[in-house]
């Protein structure tokens, strides 16, 4: 039994008095929640028992070599299960079905104890509908589906079983969750500069050293959950408890993960739970000739602009599959948790669509919730943080939803952190339509200041939906052409590729230091990749062209791509050693707009900002709170990040005790145009 726990306010009020009105309905989601969670323990064993659906569901294997499966389709008037085993045959092994709709078969193992089912061998389900129909699916549960485009796009579903000197062992333990969030955000089939998928052995060989001497501390996987259509970029779901076969197998991305953790970097999976594929037969959708099985009936139940099927968050079955699909990938895979995607779309029932969020609270706790998302939310929250306490789950919102960060039992929704999605908005904003002189300083930093107090963001530049075709990469919207033929050194310095490298370098060390508790990159941005990603597809003659990343570029000596790397990484670094992230939000004491100058402290470091295209300035006074003596730590000038070394980083400065800008002193630097500069106490 839950201990249910009395819904208080005080927390809440504290962070945001405007939310006073609405307690009522925040009050109705949390009892929501609280009944859930007594159903689940009061039945189900609680979350430990109920949250191991997988162990039960599916495939399963006893210790004698008896293979059990398992599966929900109370449609089904009959059931079979076939396969490579039995010779497809549909009557040698029929299920039977109990009270609740879940359909069961034992295979008795082999004379010698194996089980009859051979290891990666094609299974599936046939299934007989009221009305004589025969319709065949892979089984719901499975753990191993593989694709051969040769022969068809379907998917074929396979028992994954190997034997115990095959199947990989663990060797480290999960880091500890780190203090700042350095997100790498990554794809496994992109990770190559070849014309080809790449592969989770090769990620593991040649990704994972290159993250951690950047000085990331988190992989954000994305892709992973099985999907047919490869330019879905992993968002078109279709077996949801395998890990996709088109990079390798299941032991070899437990190897990538193990890998990560002995270097000290966990790894985030990209969990798709906000809508599935609406294939039916490689997918869930119409699973047992119904329309309503795992999804809601009719429109409900569909996406108009995703083209995709939407959960019953309100069915029993349904929590079991995805709750159990989370703790899935934390205990067979030990993934460290999840950046859940498409949360937007889940707590409304327009899914956002046609929706402009203007911040109106009534747009969060009016007729437009869909509170059945909402409560899962809290569910899937209070499962992953109960079950491990150092796993961290992060939101794709974009609509703003207030306590969205606040823990469940404080009547929040639990998650850790929330994107920073309006800050990579207003960077292509400002590089499309914008020149530099129009550039206003006061509006820059209240969107990367402008955040829900008590509730950590992540920040970035660009993700992948930056990168993605149509759009630009920051570096290629501030070089464009330029970067095909004038990122050699052996090539004089255009205006255009000096202006390009200097914002690149401020855009990134501004959002890291002011925009957030944490920080994403999408692989390939750290050196200003220089196209978009368009995966192969009808429209592009099936290219992988712009479906790799070329790290080739960053590891050639002669182009300036290195320095953007390099900045990158010491960025990190520095962060590592001043924990800007996990402290309290900047102080910004300047926000100059006719010298195009901001000034902040963070974490006791002082940052300055010269966003002017053609003014340098001498002598320029700073405030700064904490007296003393200050040096360089990091100019975005330096020689080594392709600067033109116009600050001397031997200089020191001292504070005059004169209040300046509201702080308690000042002090006076040089800061050339386009420069950002990094002070600390000597």
């Amino acid at each position: 039994m839950s201990e249910p726990t009395a819904f208080d306010p005080t927390h809440i009020l504290g962070l945001d008095g405007y939310l006073k009105p609405f307690l009522p309905a925040i009050e109705r989601r949390y009892a929501r929640f609280q009944r859930w969670k007594d159903t689940i323990f009061q039945h189900e064993g609680g979350y430990e028992k109920f949250t191991k659906g997988y162990e039960v569901m599916g495939l399963t294997v006893k210790d004698d070599g008896t293979v059990v499966y398992r599966e929900w389709a109370p449609n089904a008037t009959e059931a079979n299960l076939i396969g490579e085993f039995n010779e497809w045959n549909r009557s040698t092994y029929p299920l039977s079905k109990n009270k609740y709709g879940v359909w069961e078969v034992e295979v008795p193992p082999k004379a010698n104890g194996q089980p009859a089912i051979p290891h990666d061998s094609k299974v599936k389900i046939s299934m007989i509908l009221p009305s004589g129909t025969r319709i065949e699916r892979l089984p719901a549960w499975i753990r191993r589906v593989t694709q051969d485009l040769t022969h068809s796009p379907v998917y074929e579903s396979r028992f994954w079983n190997p034997p115990a000197s095959e199947r990989y062992q663990f060797k480290n333990p999960r880091p500890p969750q780190p203090q700042s969030l350095r997100i790498y955000e990554a794809h496994v089939g992109i990770s190559t500069p070849e014309l080809r998928v790449g592969t989770y052995k090769e990620f593991t060989q040649n990704m994972l050293p290159r993250i951690h001497k950047l000085g990331y501390n988190t992989i954000q996987l994305m892709a992973i959950m099985e999907h047919p259509y490869y330019a879905s970029f992993g968002y078109q779901v279709t077996s949801f408890f395998a890990a996709s076969s088109r990079y390798g197998t299941p032991e070899e991305l437990r190897e990538l993960i193990d890998t990560a953790h002995g270097m000290g970097l966990i790894v985030l999976l990209d969990v798709v739970h906000s809508h599935a594929s609406k294939n039916v037969l490689d997918g869930l959708n119409a699973f047992d000739g119904t329309d309503h099985l795992y999804f809601h009936e009719g429109s409900k139940g569909r996406h108009e602009l995703w083209d995709s099927r939407l959960f019953n968050y309100g069915s029993h079955e349904v929590l079991r599959f995805l709750l159990s699909n989370l703790r899935f990938y934390m205990e067979e895979y030990r993934f460290d948790g999840f950046r859940f995607d498409g949360v937007t779309s889940m707590m409304y029932l327009h899914h956002g669509i046609g929706t402009g969020f203007s911040g109106n609270y009534e747009e969060y706790y009016g007729s437009g919730a869909d509170e059945e998302a909402i409560v899962y939310l809290m569910l899937a929250n209070d499962v992953v943080h109960t079950l491990y306490p150092s796993a961290i789950t992060i939101a794709e919102d974009v609509s703003g939803m207030p306590l969205l960060c606040v823990p469940v039992k404080q009547g929040g929704m639990g998650f850790d952190y929330r994107l920073a999605m309006a800050i990579p908005d207003m960077w292509i904003k400002l590089l499309k339509h914008k020149s530099d002189e129009d550039w206003n300083m006061g509006n820059l930093v209240h969107t990367l200041t402008n955040r829900r107090h008590g509730e950590k963001s992540v920040a970035y530049a660009e993700s992948h939906d930056q990168a993605l075709v149509g759009d630009k990469t920051v570096a290629f919207w501030l070089m464009d052409k330029e970067m095909y033929t004038n990122m050699s050194d052996l090539t004089p310095m255009t205006p255009v590729i000096a202006r390009g490298l200097a914002l690149h370098k401020m855009i990134r060390l501004l959002v890291h230091s002011l925009g957030g508790e944490g920080y994403l990159n999408f692989e390939g941005n750290e050196f200003g990749h220089p196209e978009w990603l368009d995966f192969p597809r009808e429209g592009n003659n099936n290219s992988f062209h712009h479906a790799r990343r070329q790290f080739n570029l960053v590891d050639d000596e002669l182009l300036r791509y290195k320095y953007l790397n390099t900045f990158d990484a010491a960025m990190n670094l520095l962060e590592e050693r001043y924990g800007w992230l996990s402290s309290p939000q900047a102080y910004v004491s300047l926000k100059h707009e006719g010298d195009k100058v901001i000034v902040y402290e963070r974490a006791g470091v002082l940052f300055v900002f010269n966003f002017h295209p053609t003014k340098s300035f001498t002598d320029y006074r700073v405030g700064v709170d904490i007296p003393g003596e200050y040096s360089i730590l990091v100019s975005s000038d330096e020689k080594r990040f392709g600067g033109f070394e116009n600050v001397s980083l031997e200089s020191k400065y001292n504070t005059t005790a004169m209040e300046w800008n509201g702080r308690k002193n000042w002090l006076q630097v040089y800061i050339p145009s386009r420069t950002c500069l990094v002070l600390g106490k000597t």
